[in-house]
């Protein structure tokens, strides 16, 4: 028997949810529902999958006498719109979509009369002293509607729901957070990005004065920001309530015109051309020059177009001077003076943040630079496989866990990686990505010999197995592809394959088994071949940044 051939008796033969000893669970009931499953012949990585659902689901329970939702774990008591109610939550949705939407609406629920939307729920209830907004909350909401059927009732009431919280939340941040009429958005604190321990906010209150988040430190010297990161929020936000006016009937334009202020705003006031990068001005009109994950954050927020990400690539995410790290994206340039070593802490000031990692692949993909992402996630994903809990910081040259545990976004970073890499991922556009990065070579004895992923699409069985060289795919027990390492394939949910994509960084070349026949391929990192059939129908792409030393 081989090791593919073990790794999918594995798959079928196993029970992820009794495995996980999480049966009877919401997340266990869940997981049984989606199908997901995995198998790994040799190292770590399996124990510490169903390590990671075990760890998951201490972090699912109710927060005020509803149904159950995802908590932010560790330290952290509660849900943060931060990020369990936005970025956590999109991953979630994959894995969980009843537990991920519960969590939306726990928010919309404890919306303030005036609008304001909390930065965090905990069993004591609502807390309203910043707005700690990241990831934007529409988009979000959107791709859940979309990934989890986009026609039932339930999912129509979500979005109607949804989007009159977040229309109500967007007045508010106008009335209040644009004290000097720029456009922009403003922060109070160093709470309102979240951004602990950072020197962005040497000198600022840790919360907004008098624990409203309504009002700023009229003595401080350099507060309010008008700040990159809550102002290109805004600006996606907009743009996310247009498709969502849209989709409900309505005129979008009035939220893309508003989507287009926020742009101008932030590009009047927080662009720096010749750095090519996005700084916080302060009440005096000087730029705050600290070069943070900032820049990270714009760019999620799906500001600049593609030369300006190829730009920021090779300048600042895989150059090896300012953020990247071994282990991972680091949250403040290394060749900053004043950047952080210790990962011991709650710390934005340097050490690489699971939260940043978790909010990197929308942008990386968006671009279509998703070899880079990939390379880069491969020593995160070997530091998490052998580490001892699953932290919320990694030190950026030894790859030791660092501060807290059973901390849902280093889990759910994990479980996509695991997914994003070497799984099947159903996609909100319908598309499903069938991915070739095999975890086979993954240093600190991390690799394994053969891996197999399961999941359930629209009530189809996928498996995927792979080894250091291949990958196969069944849909429902007949064969979808075949193809090599290095390699992503997209099908739809019916299994037809309709594009194949350069997942590894140097062009592979190979053979792409389909039912009808075979096709040879050269694909080189980034490329985008588009196929019809076994006929191939174009060819795109971006060129490959490889790290910058």
């Amino acid at each position: 028997m081989t090791a593919t051939d073990e790794a999918l008796r594995r798959l079928r033969e196993g029970d992820a949810v009794a495995r996980a000893g999480i049966a009877s669970s919401p997340l266990g009931d869940e997981l049984a529902r989606e199908g997901v499953r995995f198998a790994a012949v040799g190292g770590p990585l399996e124990a510490r999958w169903h390590t990671a659902l075990a760890e998951l689901a201490q972090c699912i329970r109710p927060l005020d006498g509803a149904a159950p939702v995802l908590n932010e774990g560790g330290v952290y008591h509660g849900s943060w719109i931060e990020s369990t109610g936005t970025i956590n939550a999109e991953v979630l949705s994959r894995f969980a979509p009843q537990v991920a939407r519960d969590t939306l609406l726990l928010f919309a629920r404890h919306q303030r009369d005036d609008g304001m939307i909390p930065y965090k729920v905990t069993a004591e209830g609502p807390a309203f002293s910043q707005i700690q907004i990241v990831t934007p909350l529409a988009r979000v909401v959107w791709n859940h509607y979309l990934l989890t059927g986009r026609s039932g009732a339930a999912d129509r009431e979500l979005l109607e729901t949804m989007r009159t919280a977040m229309e109500r939340y967007d007045a508010w941040l106008e009335r209040y957070r644009d004290t000097r009429g720029t456009g922009g958005v403003e922060a109070f604190c160093t709470f309102d990005t979240g951004h602990d321990l950072s020197p962005r906010f040497w000198f600022a209150p840790d919360r907004a004065f008098r624990s409203d988040a309504r009002l700023v430190d009229p003595d401080s010297p350099i507060l309010p920001y008008v700040a990159p990161d809550l102002t290109s929020n805004v600006a996606c936000q907009r743009a996310y309530l247009g498709r969502i006016a849209g989709e409900l009937g309505e005129d979008p334009h009035l939220w893309e015109d508003a989507a287009q202020r926020s742009l101008d705003a932030l590009y009047a006031q927080c662009f720096d051309e010749a750095d090519g990068f996005f700084y916080d001005r302060d009440r005096n009109g000087e730029l705050v020059r600290l070069q943070g994950d900032v820049l990270a954050r714009v760019l999620a927020n799906e500001v600049g177009d593609e030369e300006f990400f190829a730009a920021s690539l090779r300048r600042y995410l895989m150059n090896t001077r300012k953020f990247l790290a071994h282990y991972g994206f680091t949250t403040v340039a290394m060749d900053d003076p004043r950047f952080d070593h210790d990962a011991s802490r709650n710390s934005w000031g340097g050490p690489v943040n699971f939260l940043a990692q978790l909010r990197a692949p929308h942008a990386f993909e968006l671009h279509g630079h998703v070899a880079e992402l990939a390379l880069v996630s491969q020593p995160v994903l070997a530091a998490l496989a052998v580490a001892d809990r699953f932290p919320q910081c990694l030190d950026p040259w030894s790859g030791d866990a660092g501060y807290t545990e059973v901390y849902s976004p280093s889990i759910l970073w994990f479980l996509d990686a695991v997914e994003r890499y070497a799984g099947i991922l159903p996609r909100p556009d319908g598309e499903v990505w069938l991915s070739g990065m095999a975890p086979t070579r993954l240093d600190h004895g991390a690799a394994a010999e053969a891996i197999a992923y399961g999941r359930r699409i629209d009530g189809a069985q996928w498996e995927l197995v792979a080894d250091d060289e291949r990958v196969l795919v069944w849909r429902d027990g007949e064969q979808v592809c075949g193809f090599p390492r290095g390699w992503r394939v997209v099908a739809g949910r019916d299994g037809t394959v309709s594009a194949v994509v350069g997942l590894g960084a140097r062009a592979v070349a190979g053979e792409l088994e389909l039912p009808g026949g075979t096709v040879t391929l050269e694909v080189a990192p980034n490329e985008r071949i588009s196929l019809s059939g076994s006929a191939v129908v174009s060819r795109s792409g971006v060129g490959f940044v490889a790290p910058v030393f």
